[in-house]
C-alpha cells in the first residue's frame, strides 16, 4: 500500500479530495490529519471512517510532535490544512500565520527527512496574483496578495519551493480557483446564499457585486491534483482554474433562480476592504499534461445547490445553533438572521 497523508482532510477540498482518492486508488492507505477547527467536520469524512484504507489523526499541522511522525511515513503528502477565510484573515490574522505558514514550515521540515517521500503538494490559491484587471493570470506572474489571507498563502507558496530548491523536497505548488460544491462551509459566498435563500433570509453581497471569481468544481480540482501527483514536476507550480468567470451579482442571481427566491433578498452591505476585483487564471501548463473541467458551472452549481437542499442536517446545526457563527455572522454583516430575530 502506498501512504498517502492528506492534511486538513475534513475540511471542504481536503476531504471531498479523501473521499476521491479513497473511491479511485484500491492501493492508497489515507491518513487524514485534521485539527478539527471551526470548519473541519468529521461529518464530512463518515463514508470513509471505517475503511482500513483510511485512518484519522486529530492533530495541529503546526505540532511537530504530532505531524513529523506522519509525514515521515508518507510517500505522498497532499497539504490543504489551512485558514482560508478572506473576511475572517481581515478581523484577525494571527491564526492564518500560524496555521498557514508555521504549520506548512514544520511539515515541510519533516519532509526533508522523510526517506520514501515522493510528493509534497503544496495546494496554494489563486489569490497570492492578487487582482487582475485584465487577461489571465500564468505561474510565472509576480505574486501581489492584496489580504493577510492571500499573503499567508503566498508566503507558505514560496516557502515549500525554497526547501525544493535547498533541500530536494518534491514539492509541487497549486493554485487554485474558487472552489464550489458539497460540505463547503456557509461562510463562503455559495453555500451562504444558497442557506440564506432556502431560509428566505438577506443575501448579504458585496458593494456593487461586480467582483470577478472563476469558479471550479471541487471534483475537477481533486481529478487535477491526482494527475498533478503522478504527471506533474518537482519544484513546478501549476494553475488549476474553472475558465468559467462570473460576477458575483451574476452568481447570486443564479442562486435565487435555482431555489426559486426574489431578487429583493439581495441585501448590499458595505464592500470587504480590499476587496480583489478580479481573478482569471491561465491553465495551458495543467492542459497539456491531459486535463481540463468536466462539470460546466450551471451543472455544478445546480448540483451543489441540490445537495444543500436535501442535507439540511448538515448546514442547519451550523448556522441556527453554532453561537460561535452566528456572532460572526452578525458581526461581519451588521445584521442578524431571521432565526436570531425569532428566538432573540
Amino acid at each position: 500500500m502506498i501512504e498517502v497523508l492528506v492534511t486538513g482532510g475534513a475540511g471542504f477540498i481536503g476531504s471531498n479530495f479523501v473521499r476521491w482518492a479513497h473511491a479511485a486508488h484500491a492501493d492508497w492507505h489515507i491518513t487524514t490529519l485534521d485539527k478539527l477547527t471551526y470548519a473541519g467536520r468529521l461529518e464530512n469524512l463518515r463514508s470513509v471512517l471505517d475503511s482500513p484504507r483510511h485512518r484519522f489523526v486529530k492533530g495541529d499541522i503546526a505540532d511537530a510532535a504530532v505531524a513529523a511522525p506522519l509525514v515521515q511515513a508518507s510517500a505522498i503528502v497532499v497539504h490543504f490544512a489551512a485558514e482560508t477565510h478572506v473576511d475572517r484573515s481581515i478581523q484577525s490574522a494571527t491564526d492564518f500565520l500560524q496555521t498557514d505558514v508555521i504549520g506548512t514550515f514544520v511539515l515541510l521540515e519533516a519532509a526533508r527527512r522523510a526517506p520514501n517521500l515522493r510528493r509534497f503538494m503544496q495546494i496554494s490559491t489563486d489569490e497570492v496574483y492578487g487582482s487582475v484587471a485584465e487577461g489571465r493570470s500564468r505561474e510565472t506572474d509576480e505574486l501581489r496578495p492584496r489580504n493577510p489571507y492571500s499573503a499567508s498563502k503566498a508566503a507558505a507558496d514560496r516557502l515549500a519551493y525554497s526547501y525544493f530548491a535547498t533541500y530536494e523536497v518534491p514539492v509541487i505548488v497549486t493554485r487554485a480557483s474558487n472552489n464550489y460544491g458539497a460540505h463547503q462551509f456557509p461562510e463562503k459566498i455559495i453555500p451562504l446564499f444558497v442557506t440564506n435563500a432556502i431560509d428566505r433570509q438577506p443575501l448579504p453581497l458585496y458593494g456593487d457585486g461586480l467582483n470577478v471569481r472563476d469558479w471550479l468544481h471541487v471534483d475537477d480540482h481533486c481529478r487535477a491534483i491526482d494527475l498533478l501527483i503522478e504527471r506533474g514536476q518537482p519544484g513546478e507550480t501549476y494553475n488549476i482554474g474553472g475558465g468559467q468567470g462570473t460576477t458575483n451579482v451574476d452568481l447570486t442571481h443564479r442562486i435565487l433562480a435555482l431555489t426559486d427566491r426574489p431578487s429583493t433578498l439581495i441585501q448590499r452591505v458595505a464592500d470587504r476592504p480590499g476587496h480583489d476585483r478580479r481573478y482569471a487564471l491561465d491553465t495551458a501548463k495543467l492542459t497539456a499534461l491531459g486535463w481540463t473541467p468536466d462539470v460546466s458551472f450551471d451543472a455544478g452549481l445546480a448540483a451543489t445547490v441540490d445537495w444543500y437542499r436535501n442535507n439540511e442536517w448538515w448546514w442547519r446545526p451550523i448556522k441556527h445553533e453554532d453561537d460561535a457563527f452566528r456572532a460572526y455572522y452578525a458581526a461581519q454583516y451588521g445584521v442578524r438572521s431571521r432565526h436570531e430575530r425569532d428566538v432573540g
